[in-house]
């Protein structure tokens, strides 16, 4: 038998790792490929044109016997995995708020892959654990958030939110904790209060959370997609006076439809004098405020209990990596910790074990990559990336308005903007047009999408069915903006 650091050609080593000079040998065409793939990622369509089944059919139904070499892999990653992916980094993908990686971020991911620490414990993970609370901080200064909120870091803003209900929950001092919630007659209905516009995840964190669909409270929004602040008002008093209690209240700065802010301050004044703990989801629009002149897009946010922001957004940040702020940490920490024997430490007074904050154990080193990319960019360098999104939407919007054919359905606070095409045809009745502009838009967008060289998404807006351009990949210029015009615009005419 050959020694362990020996190997066949072809296969795998009998035991232990690849050995370090290949490691460093494919290590460099992997990159070398990445940055070939950044480079020209304008070839590949940005939607993917593969049917479904078509990447299984392409695969063994078995796995290999025998250790493959990682020259073959890396060709059929090459030859199969591109062409079945829709491209989240292409600077044309606008269809959900972006997720683009950049070139610090890929290099911290890589490094966290590389140290596999898990930041259950201080000490499983100094490193994880300390700079995860500098590079919050950061971010925290970079926003204009007051001291007085702590961050940890958790996957998406789904999770985020959910355990910030978690931790409103706990808040009542109900041992919901301890008693759980079934089959107790002595508790009554929670309450949380959303926007209609709010994020699916949050009737999700209500479910999970066993809540149920029914302890979420849709208030009614206004004319520009904002929490109407008076019904909420008045619904927390109706339901007091029912004997339900009121949880929590979840304000968006940035919803996921129209990028609408909810007036914060109002909302914020309705929880101090009802004692309800207010929780802003701000996952897409909130580095937004690192900009001095959108600094106000937060204003109320000082008087929240918890925010929720993503940098996985538009910080530029692979996925994922989503961020709680929290004013209550102890009450968050009540909520969530449990130590067995085997996690004791004798330090656990005096430093922070970020397993007490959450649902999981083990927790990967996601802020070694959000502080990497505040690094190389710099608040400056990301105030510009946003600042120009922003630009771009808003020189997207004025192409919409000034145009007889085309109708902008929300405002555009941010870098989304929410329109649809509304040409004039004569002698046409209210009812048919409805219906025939619904259609009309929904084959644009299809239309559009299937050339391979945008992706566009779609809401709906007083029953309308209306596009979205959302612009935050940091490799999106004027150039792909003005493309996706002129593509709309074709494509109208072609089905007119």
């Amino acid at each position: 038998m050959k020694e362990n650091d020996e190997r066949d050609e072809g296969f795998a080593p009998a035991l232990g790792d690849m050995s370090t000079e290949d490691f460093r040998r494919i290590g460099h065409e992997v990159i070398d490929w990445i940055g070939d793939y950044l480079e020209n990622i304008e070839e590949y369509p940005v939607l993917a044109q593969v049917q479904p089944g078509e990447l299984i059919s392409k695969l063994p139904p078995s796995p290999p016997d025998e250790g493959e070499d990682m020259d073959a892999i890396l060709r059929d990653v090459d030859r199969l995995i591109p062409r079945a992916l829709t491209h989240w980094n292409h600077p044309s993908f606008f269809a959900y708020f972006a997720t683009s990686s950049s070139a610090p971020g890929i290099f911290g991911e890589l490094f966290s892959a590389a140290f596999d620490v898990k930041a259950m414990l201080w000490r499983t993970s100094p490193a994880a654990i300390e700079l995860e609370q500098v590079a919050l901080d950061w971010l925290r200064q970079m926003m204009g958030l007051d001291e007085g909120l702590d961050g940890i870091i958790y996957d998406t803003a789904s999770v985020a939110s959910m355990h910030a209900i978690a931790a409103a929950r706990e808040n009542l001092n109900l041992q919901i904790r301890e008693d759980g919630m079934s089959g107790r007659t002595d508790l009554p209905l929670l309450r949380v209060y959303v926007s209609e516009q709010v994020h699916s995840s949050i009737e999700k964190a209500a479910i999970t959370l066993g809540l149920g669909q029914r302890a979420v409270s849709k208030i009614p929004t206004d004319d520009e997609f904002r929490m109407d602040a008076r019904a909420l008002a008045q619904a927390i008093e109706e339901d007091k006076q029912n004997g339900v209690v009121p949880c929590c209240v979840v304000a968006t700065v940035g919803t996921t439809s129209t990028s609408s802010i909810d007036p914060v301050p109002a909302i914020a004044d309705i929880c101090a004098e009802q004692n309800v703990w207010l929780h802003v989801d701000t996952a897409y629009a909130g580095p937004a405020a690192i900009l001095p002149e959108m600094r106000n897009i937060l204003d109320g946010t000082e008087r929240a209990d918890s925010v929720v922001v993503n940098p996985h957004k538009w910080l530029f940040t692979p996925f994922d990596l989503s961020v709680l702020y929290c004013r209550h940490m102890d009450v968050l920490r009540r909520a969530f910790t449990l130590v067995p024997e085997y996690l004791k430490t004798s330090d656990a007074e005096t430093v922070r074990n970020g397993m007490d904050y959450g649902i999981q154990l083990g927790r990967r080193f996601r802020a070694l990559k959000l502080w990497m990319i505040i690094r190389y960019f710099g608040r400056l360098g990301l105030a510009a990336r946003i600042r120009e999104h922003c630009r771009l939407a808003q020189l997207f919007a004025r192409w919409v308005d000034e145009s007889p054919n085309w109708e902008r359905l929300a405002p555009t606070p941010f870098s989304l903007v929410c329109f649809r095409a509304y040409p004039r045809v004569e002698g046409e009745s209210e009812d048919a047009r409805h219906v025939h502009l619904d259609s009309l838009n929904e084959a644009i967008m299809n239309n559009v999408n299937a050339t391979g060289e945008i992706f566009l998404s779609h809401t709906r807006l007083h029953d309308l069915f209306t596009l979205r351009l959302a612009i935050g990949n940091i490799r999106t210029t004027e150039a792909h903006v003005s493309r996706a015009w002129e593509l709309l615009n074709e494509e109208l005419i072609r089905l007119l």
